[in-house]
Formats: C-alpha cells, structure tokens, sequence
C-alpha cells in the first residue's frame, strides 16, 4: 500500500515541481490573447472555464488506454509502475503541454501544422496523413470497444449499439463543442472519478494485499520481454501520441495561457493517477500474474473490469465504475473523429463555421471509418499502439526544436524523445506486425536509428542557433 500512495505522491509532485518547470521554460503568458478570444467562432474557437477544459481534455485523452493499457501491462508486475509514474511525469506531461500550448500559440492549428512550423514542410505533409489515419483507428477502436462492453452488460445485439454509439459520434463531431461535449462531459467526468477512486478504496477496505508480487523483475507468464513491449503495451497512462491530436480542441477554448499547466500537464498527471489505479487492481486484486493472464484469456481487460468492478463495488456500484469504463473510450472516440475533421478542415482551408462544411468532411470520414471496423479489432489495436507512440515521439522531437528556437533548455523534451525514439523503432523492427526480425538486430536498429535521429537534430539545432541572419526565427 505504502508504494502505491509513493507512486500517487511522486505523481502528484510532478505536477507540482516538474510542471512548473515546464511552464516556465515554455514562458505561458497570462496577458498575451489565446485563439478562443481571437478567433471565436461558436463552433470550434469557444471560451470555455478552465474547470470544464480540464475535464473535457481529461476525458478527450483517457480513452480505453489508462484503463486496459495498465491491466496487460500489470501482468509484468509492480516494474510496470515505474514506467507509469515516471513516464508519465517526464514523456507524457511533457508532451501534453507542448502539444497544447504550441497550438494555443499557433492559433489552435492540428498537430501536422505544430509540427511543420518547426521539423519543417516534409514532416507537416507526412503528419498530415499519418494523424487522420491514426485518428480514424482511435475512432474506430473506440466505438467497438464500449460496443462489446455493453453487449456483455446488456445482451443487446453489438450491430445496434455499433450503430447507436456512431450516430452519438457524428453528431459531437459536427455540432458545436459547448452543445454536447461542454455539457455532458462533467457528469461523465463525476462517473470517471467514483470508478476510480471508488475500486482503490474498496481494495483497501476489503484487506486485499498489495502487489503480492513484491519484485521489480520482469514476472510475465509469457516471458515476453519489456524491452521495447511494455513501453507500448502502457502507452496512454504513461506517454501518448494521440493526446496531440486531442489538445489542439481545447488550444482553442482556452481563456488564458494561464491555465495551460493545470489543463493539459495537469489532465495527463491525472491520466497516470487513473492507470496506476488499474495497474495496481490488476496486480493486487489476482494475486498472480498467472490468475490475471488466465482472466485475460477468457474476456480480455474487459472482463477484468467487470470482475473487478462488480466484486469490489457490488451490483450498482460496479454497474457505476463499468460505465466510467464505457465512457472513457467514448468520449475519446468521439474527439478522434472531431479531431480529424479539424485536421483535414486546417489541410484545405475550410472554415468550419457553416455545418454543410462540417459534413463535407464528416461524411467521409464515417465511411472510411466504418469500412475499418470490418476488420480485425485485435490487428487495429496492435498497429494503433505503434502508430501511437511514434506520433509521440514526433511531437517531442517538435518541443525539443521549439525550445531550441527559444533558447531555453531542451533537454526536457530531448531526453524523453530520444527514448520514445529507441522503443517505436525497435519494436516495428521486432514485432510481428512489423519486419519480425530477432531482438538483438532489432535493438541495433532500433539504436542505430535513434542515433541518426539525435545527430540529425543537433545540426538542426546548430543551425537554428547559427543561422545566416544571425538570429533565431521566433517561436
């Protein structure tokens, strides 16, 4: 128990010491104009409170991840921990704000513009494919996710509730943000907080033993290694690539850069703080790594939580905790496509006042979307997870180049993207989705590329700080 309150109040500290940090070193001004009083345009650009943004940006990012993520990733054991706490401290938290803020900065442009303004055109054309393709794979995951969630509770037939849930979807992507997304979040972000809170005290309640595995060796069933498959497997509670494309929505509700820290740094610290709760349940309430594989083999992280919920909180109780876990996908899914439309909308120049433009957009995207369902969950799910945590390492690659421009320390950005760097491009050379190649070769290239990608962004740098005119361009 003492290790998991240290875990809470390291994460907590975070916030409070290393988020500060980051503020400053971004230089937020409470007094400079943000997008939302530039540019409002009731559907999109809508000052917000900065209350509500927190828990729209909190749900917006907490999808399936915080929750399932941590339940496969406890299957290595308490080391999982670790990588949840200070990943998310300083990759995730990190990378949520620049993400953020950046965009409050750019007037609320999508992460392939935030991007292009500093790795340059060919990574702003690439991001441009790559953030739609990944958006519409979130979207996707995240309607058949909660679908099969609520089947299992409900008996209903999972082609209805398909359906129900992208009829919901549709019309959060092309109303504007305040009608749906600002009213319902805060009663979904209430249910979220009694799931979480609510099955870590009934844990402690009902005398169940804390992490009976008390090693921080590798304890997996399968031996699967954690190099680099962990760092994949715990991918939204500790670092995300998909938060990028959610900050720029709230980038464009935000009142004042004020708030920027509590908003985006703050969501993710409290994104952790929800997928140390699952790692943690997971660990402790089956004792074994082999009990909990051998649930996972029956229902998958689903019947994790059921199980979980309903014998720690009851019959309503779990019910409760059960629908925080189906609106945490759902209320990320329907942001992705959101996302999306703002991205091709910010592609083509099309203003989003009009909803006939909105349905241009929006349309396509469904079907496309749609299509993909048809496939394979378990496929998607896998390629989604790299596809994720590659984009995070673009972005930080993104703030480490802003801080340089500004001539304030990058390190905090460098540091965490050359790691993310290493685990994204050996595991695509590991993994059987990918080329299949033996780990040794794997991590060489997965060095190897690391390597190439740090020296190609210190000439970068050198030539920001030395360019011909003498002096840098402003961030």
């Amino acid at each position: 128990m003492i290790l998991f309150f240290a875990s809470v109040g390291l994460l907590l500290l975070g916030y409070l010491v290393y988020g500060r940090l980051i503020d400053r070193l971004f230089g937020s001004d409470p007094k400079r104009p943000t997008p939302a009083v530039t540019m409002e345009d009731g559907v999109d650009y809508i000052k917000l409170p900065p209350w509500k943004i927190f828990l729209i940006q909190l749900l917006n990012i907490a999808g399936l991840g915080p929750i399932y993520g941590p339940i496969l990733g406890a299957l290595y054991g308490p080391v999982a921990l670790i990588w949840i706490v200070f990943g998310c401290i300083f990759a995730g938290a990190v990378h949520d704000y620049f993400s953020g803020m950046l965009s409050v900065r750019y007037d609320g442009q999508s992460v392939p513009d935030v991007v292009g303004h500093n790795l340059g055109n060919g990574f702003k054309q690439f991001m441009r494919v790559f953030s739609v393709i990944l958006l519409i794979l979130v979207g996707v995951v995240f309607f058949l996710g909660p679908a099969a969630l609520l089947q299992s509770l409900t008996g209903i037939d999972l082609k209805v509730l398909i359906g129900i849930i992208i009829a919901y979807y549709f019309l959060a992507t092309i109303l504007p943000v305040d009608k749906i997304i600002g009213r319902i979040y805060p009663v979904f972000g209430a249910v979220l907080i009694f799931m979480a809170v609510g099955t870590i005290v009934m844990l402690i309640a009902k005398g169940y033993e804390f992490y009976p595995q008390r090693t921080f060796t590798n304890v997996n069933p399968h031996d699967l290694p954690l190099w680099p498959l962990m760092f994949i497997t715990i991918a939204c509670g500790a670092v995300s690539g998909f938060h990028a494309t959610q900050s720029p929505m709230m980038a464009r509700c935000l009142p004042s850069e004020k708030y920027g820290r509590s908003v985006f740094f703050g969501s993710m610290i409290a994104e952790g703080v929800i997928a140390l709760i699952w790692a943690t349940l997971a660990i402790s309430f089956f004792h074994t790594p082999e009990a909990l594989d051998k649930v996972l083999a029956e229902g998958g992280p689903g019947l994790v939580v059921n199980r979980v919920s309903t014998t720690l909180l009851g019959g309503f109780g779990g019910l409760l905790a059960i629908i925080g876990v189906v609106v945490l996908p759902i209320t990320s899914g329907d942001t992705a496509f959101r996302s999306a439309r703002l991205i091709i909308a910010d592609i083509f120049k099309l203003s989003q006042k009009e909803r006939l433009k909105r349905l241009m957009i929006a349309g396509p995207l469904f079907a496309v979307g749609f299509l993909i369902s048809l496939s394979d969950f378990g496929l998607i799910w896998r390629y989604f997870g790299w596809a994720n945590q590659t984009l995070a390492a673009v972005v930080l690659w993104t703030a480490a180049v802003y801080l340089v421009r500004a001539k304030k320390l990058h390190w905090v950005a460098t540091v965490p993207a050359i790691f993310m760097t290493a685990v994204v491009t050996t595991f695509i050379a590991n993994s059987g989705i990918g080329f299949n190649l033996p780990m040794p070769i794997a991590t060489s290239i997965g060095i190897g590329s690391t390597v190439v990608a740090t020296v190609a962004f210190f000439w970068k740098a050198r030539l920001i700080q030395i360019p011909p005119t003498g002096t840098p361009e402003e961030p």
